[in-house]
């Protein structure tokens, strides 16, 4: 095999990796989406075991109480080392009375995806500000002073 073939082959293996690294990788998150299934939930008619039993388990559930069931679903791209961005959202949202029937249920998109950024410098927070030197020794001699409760403290209004 002569030298340009070789080369030839090296550049075309090259251009074939470098193409391939360039095509996006699709992702699916959550519940899989079954429309029967979703469309079967009727208002008055089901109950929790009855959406346990068609939809199965929720992706999360409301913090307060057992009144509504959410399943999500996501689906999202990235190219190389991008971050993901989500193409297709769908939260499905049932509610339940008190009794456990249902009394709806609610489509939503990825219109109710909220962007935030946890990756800011500082937090903004009320009060006082202070600096490393005070947050390192602002509780000396706080242990112990009168008025703070403490050990050898207390509030010195006995008798």
């Amino acid at each position: 095999m002569s030298f340009p073939v070789r080369a030839l082959g090296a550049v075309a293996l090259l251009a074939a990796m470098g193409t391939a690294a360039c095509t996006p990788v699709r992702t699916h998150q959550g519940y899989v989406v079954d429309s029967a299934l979703v469309d079967a939930i009727q208002p008055g008619i089901d109950n929790r075991d009855s959406v346990l039993q068609t939809l199965g388990r929720p992706t999360l559930t409301s913090q307060f109480n057992e009144g509504e069931w959410y399943y999500v679903s996501r689906d999202s791209s990235n190219m190389a080392y991008q971050g993901p961005r989500t193409k297709t959202q769908l939260t499905l949202r049932v509610r339940f009375d008190a009794a456990g029937n249902v009394v709806g249920v609610d489509r939503m998109g990825a219109e109710m995806i909220a962007s935030i950024d946890p990756y800011g410098k500082k937090t903004p927070t009320l009060g006082r500000h202070s600096n490393f030197f005070q947050d390192l020794f602002g509780n000396i001699g706080t242990v112990g002073a009168p008025g703070t409760g403490g050990p050898g403290g207390g509030d010195n209004t006995g008798p």
